[in-house]
């Protein structure tokens, strides 16, 4: 069979499932394995299309994570973060381990097996932040920083699985070859890193100058310095992930990774079709009680995890809610360490099915459980309160009406808040400042200022701020939930007082204003408000600030 009718059936397989999993608002990662599982029975798995070009979408898939891996992201949250994360692998992976133990799998295999339970899938979790627009929220900013950490050690594992270290002892003889493994995986980073800061700058400061040069410049960078690391006896995923983290700094990375995705979503599907087509139906019927117990770790025992490490830190019992149940599910670096163990002999195929059975059901089950998280937090409310731990941090300051009456809250004091922040404070008007970052917390309060650290989404923060007594009400927040929350309190409390909030789309503008927002800011309408607020007071003598005299229009 051609590539052409092999790309046919596989794509439109894909589309097929995908449109079922659309309608069912399922990820489409689901999809592409269900489309694969269905070539595996129709015994076209072995499509030579399904060989080759899978590998490259690892590829873009390690390269762009990479790119993303923001260290400010885990510096800003850091302690938490770190702790909670290692502690939920070490954990996952004993009890996977166990588990694994008890079906018949042992040594490597079944360390393999416990460890691909420790991960939690990058692909749903940050389409999810996106459609519900809460990146930037408090447990966005948690499951961003645990992604970067579960990606790391991932990273690692599948060093560990490509260079052949679960077979090294402590001889002597065995430290060469890995004290080779290392100096040769030191100079491979410190030449991606000296190139892309000495020479990749200027080549792409010229590139630049052409989108399409630039996209080009890029992709060439990631294959040479995976080529480097194939030659070097890497995998193609250490070599993609070095060329990623090598352009993280760099001014163009934005541009990038805009070109890259569309191509990387294409070669993702292929991957992902070819995971679900190395899936024996035969097993998972076969294995269908380990497969069930493995999916019932990712959807219970880890968000269980998360919710008492996250609490020894002092976070509100919506945050850890919301992060806890963003991690229930097995995740696609799973999926890659399994195949990667089956290809180095490893482990067996059986393994394989197990896990990307569990994948399946574990993603299927926590899409619809993070779909309607406010419902199940209203239920399970009771519980998640056991866990909550109030310190002095996260205690906002009560405060009754005749302590603070028509004074203005602000929520954010990051970028546009802070500005609001500081001109409030010097005109002495009465002042409520809202942020989960809690240096701006600790700063803010030390300067006197009323402050609550916390989420503006979590509804015992709304109930805390008094709405219904504030004269003005800003919300800097971006977040769709967070200002849907927001609205939805001040339509509850009858509030009076003037609100504006701030959308990152267009399109929210309508939905916000029919809610009760009296302004949304969108950065071209604010723009062009202010523009046009200089035209009409200045004219013809139009000055702008840090800039003396009239600007001749």
């Amino acid at each position: 069979m051609d590539i052409f009718t092999e790309l046919a059936i596989i794509l439109s397989l894909a589309c097929f499932f995908g449109l079922l999993t659309l309608k069912l608002r399922l990820p489409l990662v689901v999809a592409y394995l269900l489309a694969g599982v269905t070539l595996s029975v129709i015994s076209s798995a072995d499509a030579s299309v399904l060989h080759e070009l899978p590998e490259i979408g690892i590829a873009f898939v390690l390269f762009l994570v990479g790119m993303e891996l923001n260290f400010n992201e885990i510096r800003s949250l850091g302690r938490p973060i770190i702790f909670a994360t290692l502690l939920q692998v070490a954990l996952s992976t004993v009890v996977g381990f166990w588990i694994a133990s008890q079906f018949g799998f042992h040594g490597v295999e079944a360390v393999l097996i416990g460890s691909a339970l420790a991960f939690s899938s990058t692909v749903v979790i940050v389409k999810t932040l996106l459609e519900k627009r809460d990146l930037a929220s408090l447990y966005g900013k948690l499951s961003i920083g645990i992604l970067l950490i579960e990606d790391l050690v991932a990273i690692f594992l599948m060093t560990a699985i490509t260079t052949n270290l679960f077979e090294f002892g402590f001889s002597a003889a065995d430290m060469v070859p890995l004290l080779i493994f290392f100096g040769k995986a030191i100079g491979l980073i410190a030449l991606a890193f000296l190139t892309s800061r000495y020479v990749l700058d200027r080549i792409f400061d010229i590139c630049a100058r052409s989108i399409e040069l630039l996209f080009l410049a890029a992709i060439t960078w990631c294959f040479v310095v995976t080529s480097l690391a194939v030659i070097s006896g890497f995998s193609v995923v250490i070599g993609a992930f070095i060329a990623g983290i090598a352009l993280a700094t760099s001014p163009y990375e934005i541009q990038i990774q805009g070109k890259i995705k569309p191509l990387r979503d294409f070669f993702v599907a292929l991957f992902f079709v070819y995971v679900g087509a190395q899936v024996e139906l035969g097993h998972i019927i076969d294995a269908l009680p380990i497969t069930l117990a493995l999916a019932a770790v990712a959807l219970l025992i880890k968000p269980l995890i998360y919710l008492i490490s996250l609490s020894v830190f002092g976070f509100r019992k919506h945050t850890l809610f919301q992060t806890a149940l963003n991690m229930t599910q097995v995740s696609e670096f799973s999926l890659i360490i399994l195949l990667l163990g089956v290809e180095y002999g490893l482990v067996s195929s059986l393994s394989l099915s197990v896990v990307a059975g569990a994948a399946v059901i574990s993603i299927i089950v926590s899409s619809i459980l993070i779909a309607n998280s406010d419902v199940l937090y209203k239920v399970l409310k009771p519980f998640v309160a056991v866990f909550q731990r109030q310190k002095e941090r996260d205690l906002p300051h009560v405060l009754k009406p005749a302590t603070l009456t028509d004074h203005v809250i602000v929520i954010g004091a990051d970028r546009v808040g802070h500005a609001i922040v500081s001109y409030l404070t010097k005109a002495g008007i009465p002042l409520l400042v809202v942020d989960y970052n809690p240096k701006m917390v600790r700063q803010l309060r030390s300067e006197g200022i009323h402050t609550i650290y916390g989420d503006v989404s979590d509804p015992e923060i709304l109930d805390h701020l008094e709405l219904e007594h504030a004269k003005l009400i800003i919300s800097t927040a971006s977040g769709l939930m967070d200002t849907r929350s927001l609205l939805e309190a001040c339509k509850r409390k009858n509030v009076t007082g003037t609100v504006v909030v701030r959308a990152a789309e267009p399109e929210h503008e309508k939905e916000y204003l029919e809610m009760g927002a009296d302004y949304v800011m969108l950065l071209e309408k604010v723009s062009s408000d202010f523009l046009l607020s200089k035209l009409k007071n200045e004219w013809p003598n139009v000055t702008f600030g840090h800039r003396e005299g009239a600007v001749g229009l």
